[in-house]
């Protein structure tokens, strides 16, 4: 981990300077979102094209100071932002950010990524057809449970150590990252991370589960029946199996028991908690309501990542090379993220009285209802491209932002904007972060995966009919 650099240490210091005026801050910023031009968008705009080019364009550089890229975009929001409504009302939009959204999301973060890591699935199966298929129909089934990445990094290994005797092995691995990475976490919020956001805004917990069954069962099924026929094809080809296996069979066998039964299931317990327990206790933090279930779901995170990390075994985390880079730059740049998209959903805020009317119009039918399919491609295109967490919240606050209208009238506008950024992320390497790192192992381990254009090649030619039998299906 690079030292903190004076830049962010700046951007340290403002922050508490912030929380600091917020109690005496009344909550403009919203009400100011008609006076904002979409010169606003820049600072957000840049943080995203960061994350999504500077990794590929300069990877030495990016890896040594994307902490410093975060806080360089964030004060080019804070300190604009600050002179255009005063200290009070940028206090109290950045606080109430902080705290109700970027911590909680984070913590969920660290506590899945601490548990999961402590998961391991030793053992070796053939990878046939058959075998390869369930494993996908498995990963898929359980990611909304332990999250995308969760999923990912338990069952990655495993699927190429079943494939080490074959000769073609990276449709595989894009397939895994189709549906493990990216489908199969469309039906709860422990999924991935734009239905968090979905539900630190007030969407219950199983309306995700209830209404994107259907466009993620039928997606799914899909996908697996095409993985099925392909798999099948290259395994009947001569020479498609090598004469010695190296990784001969043995039965799997779970080490980290501990997480997948009891650390697991109490995240989960956690969320829903938070979600049907209403004591209405609230506490003010800096000038911001922190409710008491808030409080009890985001210390039992805490509370599940220390007790996962000392009361389960080593060997698994030894096994998975669990580290802790990945966790804090999520940290890091997520907090660029959620400071930069303040003024830019205050602008969504004001709808068509705010500088992103055109938008607006773009995802309007003439008579003013929305446009199911244009919200669920556009959300889907920019989820492809930038990452689909902050995405989602774009779409959200485009949609109104009111969850109770966007569960209730608007239902089918939410699945949109939800289906777009969990599915699409699919669609190329840094549309969700499971799916780079699902890359970077099967690289390690020799299989020969396609270059970033090539990638979305693959989802070209499979996914994007996929989607347009789901717009035809589900949003027209």
């Amino acid at each position: 981990m690079t030292p903190t650099p004076g830049l962010l240490r700046s951007l340290a210091a403002l922050v508490l300077l912030l929380a600091s005026t917020a109690s005496s801050a009344a909550p403009a910023a919203d009400a100011a979102g008609a006076s904002l031009s979409l010169a606003w968008v820049i600072p957000f705009a840049g943080m995203l094209l960061s994350i999504a080019l500077l990794p590929l364009l300069t990877p030495a550089f990016w890896h040594h100071h994307y902490g410093k890229v975060a806080a360089f975009w964030s004060l080019a929001t804070l300190l604009p932002y600050m002179l255009k409504l005063g200290g009070g009302a940028a206090a109290h939009a950045v606080v109430h950010t902080m705290i109700a959204e970027y911590v909680p999301f984070v913590l969920l973060l660290l506590a899945l990524y601490t548990v999961t890591g402590g998961i391991y699935l030793r053992g070796n199966l053939r990878g046939s057809p058959l075998v390869n298929t369930a494993v996908l129909g498995v990963g898929t089934s359980i990611a909304s449970f332990l999250g995308t990445t969760g999923a990912s990094m338990l069952l990655i290994r495993p699927l190429i150590r079943a494939n080490d005797s074959r000769r073609h092995r990276t449709h595989v691995i894009v397939f895994f990252i189709f549906l493990v990475s990216n489908i199969g976490g469309s039906l709860t919020p422990l999924g991935d991370p734009p239905l968090f956001l979905g539900f630190l805004n007030g969407v219950d917990f199983f309306w995700t589960t209830r209404t994107m069954f259907g466009p993620m069962l039928l997606t799914s099924v899909i996908l697996l029946a095409l993985f099925f026929a392909i798999d099948s094809w290259y395994y009947s080809r001569p020479g498609e199996r090598l004469a010695t296996d190296p990784t001969p069979e043995a039965p799997l066998r779970l080490e980290g028991w501990i997480n997948a039964l009891l650390f697991g299931p109490l995240i989960l317990l956690a969320v829903l908690m938070s979600g049907i327990w209403k004591p209405g206790v609230t506490f003010n933090v800096f000038g911001v309501d922190a409710e008491l279930q808030n409080l009890v779901r985001d210390g039992a995170m805490i509370g599940l990542t220390l007790a996962s990390l000392y009361l389960s075994p080593r060997m698994p985390r030894k096994a998975n090379h669990f580290e802790w880079g990945p966790m804090v730059e999520v940290a890091k740049l997520f907090a660029g993220i959620f400071i930069t998209i303040i003024p830019v959903i205050a602008i969504l805020r004001a709808g068509r009285d705010g500088a992103m009317a055109p938008l607006v119009a773009l995802v309007s039918q003439p008579d003013g209802q929305p446009n199911e399919m244009m919200y669920f491609w556009l959300t889907g295109a920019l989820s492809s491209f930038l990452d689909n967490a902050p995405t989602y919240l774009v779409f959200f606050n485009l949609a109104g932002g009111d969850a109770q209208q966007l569960m209730g009238p608007l239902s089918a506008t939410l699945v949109a904007i939800s289906a777009g950024a969990v599915f699409m992320g699919a669609n190329t390497y840094i549309g969700n972060a499971p799916n780079f790192m699902v890359k970077a192992i099967a690289t390690s381990r020799g299989v020969a995966m396609p270059s970033f254009f090539g990638y979305i090649a693959w989802s070209g030619l499979i996914l994007l009919p996929i989607f347009a039998l789901l717009s035809w299906v589900f949003f027209r």
